[in-house]
């Protein structure tokens, strides 16, 4: 369906969880958070449910996200049901990649088409500083059993923050040129704990600039219509990608609703306006009734959000909204 900026809004994030198997310091507070109790989160079955309303007002591209979402249990079933919705043309995954190296072939059995592995640094000691206690080697190989399940396009995404990563970007650069991997570079956002790291900031333009990389390189077309822009240097494998949050925000294109593990939908990652569809869901409403408080939410989805120059102000972190 359109919003009423007539941007079509086809794409659905949806968290499964909110806990996570890492303690990553830009995404959440040293002592972690207080995971929400298991009846507030929605059910697999209120969940598909909500994805086969969508259908109907022309969602196609269905994202999921946690927290870490390998983490919930009977996830594969869930993701096995979820592929076999009618509408549902694109099934995604985003993980930290921990779990992949026994899942990645079963993900694919159950109908996901691609994965998005998050991964900021491959030094090991770095690594598990800043995921405090994770294992980088898991990442890297549940990275090639995704390449060898048949998972494609698999992304790997490197959030850049300065005096932290920087230097590791040619390194980066080396994966795409040897693998058919598509490596995302992108920028902080000020948003949960990261907020108060503003100073920690590197825009698109330094970036290309530290890998050396001509600003009006030729474009290459990646599957996902997400709002990276895509370079594949000649003799690459795979293809370097960016996503400019701040610099250049995307939001005049932005194609995406997110849900929260608690049947929020967030219509903008920034605002803290959310509608409750799992009250929706949970007072005995029609699916007709649920499909009209849907669709005026994408309806009120707002022009753009306001991260350049407001610090985050809401009450969850990010693992709290879905990655």
């Amino acid at each position: 369906m359109q919003d009423q900026f007539l941007r079509r809004i086809d794409y659905l994030r949806i968290s499964v969880t909110d806990r996570c198997n890492l303690r990553c310091k830009y995404c959440m507070p040293e002592e972690g958070i207080q995971w929400m109790p298991h009846d507030l989160i929605l059910t697999f079955e209120e969940i598909l449910r909500l994805m086969r309303i969508s259908t109907q007002l022309g969602f196609r591209r269905f994202r999921i996200t946690g927290g870490e979402p390998l983490v919930r249990k009977d996830i594969l079933e869930f993701l096995r049901e979820g592929a076999q919705l009618p509408g549902v043309e694109d099934l995604m995954l985003t993980t930290n990649g921990l779990l992949l190296p026994e899942m990645a072939f079963d993900l694919k059995a159950a109908g996901v088409h691609r994965v998005n592995i998050s991964l900021d640094t491959m030094d090991k000691t770095r690594f598990f500083e800043n995921t405090r206690g994770g294992d980088v080697s898991k990442v890297i190989q549940g990275i090639f059993r995704s390449l060898e399940a048949g998972l494609n396009p698999v992304k790997v995404n490197v959030v850049v923050v300065r005096g932290f990563n920087t230097e590791e970007l040619p390194s980066f650069l080396k994966l795409a040129k040897q693998y058919p991997l598509h490596v995302r570079f992108i920028e902080l956002m000020p948003i949960g704990v990261s907020s108060e790291h503003r100073s920690d900031f590197v825009s698109i333009k330094e970036m290309k600039e530290l890998l050396g990389l001509n600003e009006d390189a030729p474009t290459k077309v990646i599957a996902g219509g997400g709002p990276a822009e895509y370079f594949q240097p000649s003799g690459y494998k795979g293809s370097i990608g960016f996503i400019s949050a701040l610099s250049r925000h995307f939001c005049s294109t932005c194609n995406r609703v997110r849900l929260t593990a608690d049947g929020k939908l967030r219509p903008c990652l920034h605002s803290k306006h959310e509608v409750d569809l799992r009250e929706v869901l949970r007072s005995g409403s029609s699916d007709q009734d649920i499909l009209k408080v849907f669709a005026q939410a994408v309806w009120h989805k707002p022009a753009e959000h306001h991260m350049n120059n407001e610090a985050w102000q809401d009450t969850r972190v990010m693992s709290q909204i879905g990655g």
